[in-house]
């Protein structure tokens, strides 16, 4: 008796619940089904299930192997598809939804990195502030900048965690001056964010004192974070943004740090995937990539 195909043979009659649904899920007879059930009882010497003409049940033994073969089942069949992994090429059409920081604004950063790595995959790109339901719409991976998630039936992977940093180009301060206390940037001109949890409020917090908030009185409110950065390029004012997004525009001079000693909190960039028993190798070869590039800044 081969017991790993008995063991499976027993795992599909409990599932579909019956010798027929077995079989053919396993495309073979009723009588192979059950002669390899008798023969797992007998090489067990334990009764696993109590039948009559109509239906059957578990007996305790049978419920206790049940779970076990499971386990067993499916730690084979991951092995399995491990060793396939090792061998399969990350191709094929890959669907990602992403927030327009990412997918635009940092887009240069990552993305012909990415695309000369691996060549067979089709990336998919929906670009969007607004948080989508991953499975329902069809993606394969989310990417997500926000606090803390709360529980999710998803794999998340945290890629970064950032500080949320004040900006303004060099233009606006040769105009308007460079504040140098907390209390003096509710005077400048201030542009705020209005998208998903985007706060009402600016808290600003230094390691040395408590913390002081600024209501953003603003002469440009916007939800596309993308306006918001294009504005603070063009000196419109005072901007917040992560500094994963504007660490190059602060490093080439573009844009400038207001209250270096300051931020206003932080974000977790996540990758986000359905829980199945196999990752496909697309996914986790971008999700890898996204944290090695954000590793590595």
């Amino acid at each position: 008796m081969d017991q790993l195909l008995a063991m499976r043979a027993f795992r599909f009659i409990v599932e579909a619940q019956g010798f027929s649904a077995a079989a053919e899920r396993l495309d073979t007879t009723h009588s192979s089904v059950s002669r390899q059930l008798k023969q797992l009882e007998v090489s067990l010497g334990v009764q696993l299930l109590n039948r009559n003409t109509r239906r059957f049940t578990l007996t305790a033994a049978g419920e206790r192997y049940y779970k076990a073969s499971v386990d067993i089942l499916d730690r084979v069949e991951a092995a399995a598809q491990a060793m396939a992994d090792e061998h399969q090429q990350a191709a094929g059409l890959l669907r990602v939804t992403a927030p327009l920081a990412i997918g635009t604004l940092e887009l240069a950063d990552w993305l012909p990195a990415f695309q000369k790595r691996y060549p067979d995959i089709q990336l998919e790109l929906s670009c969007s502030d607004q948080f989508v339901d991953l499975v329902a719409e069809g993606f394969d991976v989310a990417l997500r900048i926000s606090g803390p998630l709360a529980d999710t039936t998803l794999v998340a992977r945290t890629l970064a965690v950032s500080d949320v940093v004040l900006v303004a180009s060099p233009t606006y301060l040769a105009r308007h001056g460079l504040p140098h206390t907390s209390g003096q940037v509710a005077e400048h001109e201030l542009l705020s964010f209005t998208g998903a949890l985007a706060p009402t409020e600016w808290v600003l917090t230094s390691e040395q004192g408590a913390p002081i908030h600024v209501l953003p009185r603003s002469r440009l409110r916007t939800d596309a974070i993308t306006a918001l950065y294009s504005a603070a390029l063009a000196g419109a004012g005072i901007a917040a943004f992560t500094r994963q997004t504007v660490q190059t525009d602060i490093g080439s001079g573009r844009l400038v740090q207001v209250l270096p000693g300051y931020t206003l909190g932080s974000r977790h960039y996540y990758a986000l995937y359905p829980q199945t028993r196999y990752v496909a190798p697309k996914v986790r070869a971008f999700v890898d990539h996204m944290a090695e590039h954000y590793r590595g800044r």
